[in-house]
């Protein structure tokens, strides 16, 4: 695919409203300056009572019990702790429930908390688009409320950020000060570079254990093919792969109606077209590389969702968490 976008789209790489509060229990230790331009009060509301859980065994756990640093299930009993909504049924015990008309579920040793691996493209392309619906700001905005979401429940996240090599790394945490940190780096990072999505992908496997959870925000419009072998080896390595691909809607519907220059934001090149002439053309091209990366997506078992950054936040975080707790049901 192509990388040349609209030279009048205005870029902000991180524009983006400030919020007078922020819904977070924590925010006493946070720079509220800064986390406000990532994490949204209304989300962070829609989403706390969501679990982000493994859908297969990770490293001994029960995947889908991770309601606190005592939620999975393992050999030997320990004791109780009061349910909390997503919990498996057939852990509580009705036994305490006639006793104290309130529900327990059994605790059990030798539980782990999941690590889940967040991967940003923070590339040149990442760059594309104005105010809320620029690609990097949205898919910064996502990673950070994924990571909320998932240090929430006592699991742990861990953030990478890569364009032509790696950028930057936070290693596993599940402190509520990993978000701040998680902030941070992001209010660093400079899009300037063009991608090499497969290296950089293959260098931060290579610091994962097994067994975890790893989510790649990008556009993917590079390599499809390199990425594969990638791909390929994160699933030998029993990871569960997430694939979040951030699109301008201009990318998607190419909407564009009067005569355009066109420049590469990742490659030394420019042109004028007239959009109603390229259209379809640049159409069928989108829909051969969607095809193609949906194909290696099933070939692989690595599951991937379109992001429209046209579209709120917090119904595409809704939507995620749906799909996600369909599939562990129907596991």
């Amino acid at each position: 695919m192509s990388k040349l976008y609209p030279a009048a789209a205005k870029e902000k790489v991180f524009a983006g409203s400030e919020f007078a509060y922020l819904a977070c229990p924590h925010a006493e230790f946070m720079a509220k300056s800064v986390l406000s331009r990532y994490l949204n009060p209304e989300a962070l509301s829609r989403t706390v009572q969501r679990r982000i859980a493994p859908r297969g065994l990770v490293l001994g756990n029960l995947a889908g019990a991770h309601a606190s640093p005592l939620g999975g299930f393992a050999v030997d009993f320990v004791g109780h702790r009061q349910y909390v909504w997503g919990d498996d049924p057939k852990h509580i015990d009705w036994g305490v429930f006639f006793r104290r008309d309130k529900l327990f579920v059994k605790q059990y040793e030798m539980e782990t908390n999941f690590v889940c691996h967040l991967m940003l493209d923070t590339s040149a392309s990442m760059r594309y688009g104005s105010g809320d619906q620029q690609k990097l700001l949205y898919a910064s905005r996502l990673a950070t409320t994924l990571a909320y979401c998932i240090i929430r429940q006592s699991d742990k996240v861990a953030l990478a950020t890569f364009d032509d090599a790696v950028r930057g790394s936070l290693p596993p945490s599940n402190s509520p000060a990993q978000v701040v940190r998680i902030t941070e780096h992001l209010d660093t990072v400079e899009p300037r570079h063009p991608t090499r999505l497969a290296e950089c992908v293959g260098q931060l496997v290579e610091r994962t254990g097994r067994r975890e959870i790893v989510m790649i925000l990008s556009d993917f419009l590079g390599d499809l093919e390199a990425l594969e072998p990638v791909l390929q080896r994160m699933r030998y390595q029993r990871h569960e792969v997430m694939l979040f691909q951030v699109m301008h809607h201009d990318e998607l519907a190419f909407e564009f109606d009067r005569m355009t220059k066109f420049v590469g934001l990742e490659v030394a090149a420019s042109r004028f077209a007239d959009p109603h002439v390229v259209r379809q053309t640049y159409l069928k091209a989108l829909e051969r590389h969607t095809a193609k990366f949906d194909d290696i997506c099933q070939r692989n078992r690595v599951e991937r969702m379109l992001v429209d950054t046209s579209r709120d936040m917090v119904d595409v975080m809704i939507e995620y968490l749906n799909q996600r707790g369909r599939l562990n049901r129907g596991r």
